[in-house]
């Protein structure tokens, strides 16, 4: 396993941090390339739990390179939060563990006042953003006015830079939306600050990344938000605001098309949304409750309640194929146990036509699942370690979904301890 991608399959929140940390065990290398610290992979690990946001899952174990690189916007505040508090758990995090991307883009505190205040102008039309000012950062970048990680560490770079950047935002804050501006010599000397602190994680991550790769270290990379929020494949502009598949690694980590090997997706044994946009296979009534319930879906970095529903295989293939996977790993199967029948969809309607192509750049307002039903199984499986162990009824479950997807599901999650896995092939 010279380098694999792993990504999430659905809309995000798919298990991904366990995921990543299971397989964190036999890699040297573990790079995030995308997103921001609206990202939330929980890991637990022995009745603890951890939430990581920009910090790859590597961290967590001994001897692993985690790498947060170029196509990152990275908020230094939430970082270094992060890493104190990984260190006041007992976490090793040094500057040889962890590496930051010189060429990362800069979150500062104006991106996240824009963020918020206009989500809040949006009113009904609102996209569900997380109000971390991600998607303020990426604009900057596109716009070419943003700063990167490498420019807080040059003061005076970093006083000329933000002071002008501040004239415009405070200008878009104080007139447009009649807030008070901020501070502007508090912002700079602040994020001059930081920079400072910062600057032992500091590298070029790229470089280091595919040295790696030729001195036959083995690297992983980790997605952050589920292929359907891809900015340019996902259900825009309900999306991120960044590439969530593989195709986001060449320019995100620095790292070449050609060399990576392998990719994996992830996805729930059903689905799950957080925040606004198109949900197909979405079940607003007591089965959908019961999901959450049983699966405890709310969302690690911003607690809101996820939106759920059933197994969308329609989207799986979809995002599968866009993304080159030679299979997926199917978590929370162990959610599903208790329910007497399960449903996914096999494709949708519209004004009477049948569709079992993802209909990608499209308005999904109008297409309705599909369903074919299964049956269930009241077994708990939390404790189950191989395949055949399971009940009959979950095996069969599996095997018609990877006759639908087309795909092999390479892993089981049956619980969200470390743990709690039945291999299958990854």
């Amino acid at each position: 396993m010279p380098s694999l991608s792993v990504f999430g399959a659905q809309w995000g929140d798919e298990g991904k941090g366990k995921i990543i940390d299971l397989l964190s065990l036999d890699v040297d290398v573990v790079v995030r390339y995308q997103g921001g610290a609206n990202a939330g992979h929980t890991v637990i690990v022995g009745g603890e739990k951890y939430v990581l946001h920009l910090v790859p899952s590597g961290i967590l174990h001994a001897g692993r390179v985690n790498v947060i690189a170029a196509g990152l916007a990275v908020d230094p505040v939430a970082l270094l939060e992060e890493v104190d508090g990984l260190r006041e758990r007992g976490v090793a995090v040094t500057g040889e563990n962890l590496r930051l991307a010189s060429s990362a883009h800069v979150i500062f505190a104006h991106h996240r006042t824009i963020d918020q205040l206009s989500e809040r102008w949006r009113g009904a039309g609102r996209i569900g953003t997380t109000g971390r000012g991600i998607g303020p950062s990426y604009a900057d970048k596109a716009a070419r006015t943003g700063l990167r990680i490498g420019d807080l560490l040059e003061p005076d770079t970093c006083r000329k830079r933000l002071r002008a950047a501040l004239a415009e935002k405070n200008a878009l804050i104080e007139r447009v939306h009649g807030e008070d501006p901020l501070d502007l010599d508090a912002q700079i000397e602040s994020y001059v600050a930081l920079g400072d602190r910062l600057r032992p994680f500091v590298c070029d991550a790229g470089a280091e990344v595919r040295s790696a790769y030729r001195a036959g270290k083995r690297v992983l990379f980790e997605g952050a938000q589920g292929f359907l929020l891809d900015l340019d494949h996902g259900t825009y502009p309900f999306v991120t605001s960044s590439s969530t598949g593989t195709n986001g690694i060449p320019a995100g980590a620095g790292f070449p098309a050609k060399d990576i090997e392998r990719a994996v997706g992830i996805a729930k044994a059903y689905c799950t949304r957080v925040g606004e946009g198109p949900f197909p296979t979405e079940d607003e009534g007591p089965e959908g409750e019961a999901i959450r319930a049983a699966g405890n879906e709310y969302g690690a970095t911003t607690g809101r309640p996820r939106r759920c529903g059933w197994f969308d295989t329609v989207a799986m293939r979809y995002a599968l194929e866009l993304n080159g996977a030679e299979g997926f790993v199917m978590t929370n199967l162990d959610v599903l146990s208790g329910f007497p029948q399960l449903r996914c969809a096999v494709a949708y309607v519209r004004d009477g036509e049948r569709v079992e192509e993802f209909p990608a750049g499209q308005d999904l307002d109008g297409f309705e699942p599909i369903y074919e039903t299964l049956p269930g199984w009241r077994e708990d499986i939390g404790a189950v370690r191989d395949f055949e162990a399971l009940p009959q009824a979950a095996r069969d479950y599996v095997h018609w979904v990877e006759e639908r997807v087309g795909a092999k599901i390479l892993m089981l999650s049956v619980g969200p301890d470390r743990e709690q896995v039945i291999p299958r092939g990854l």
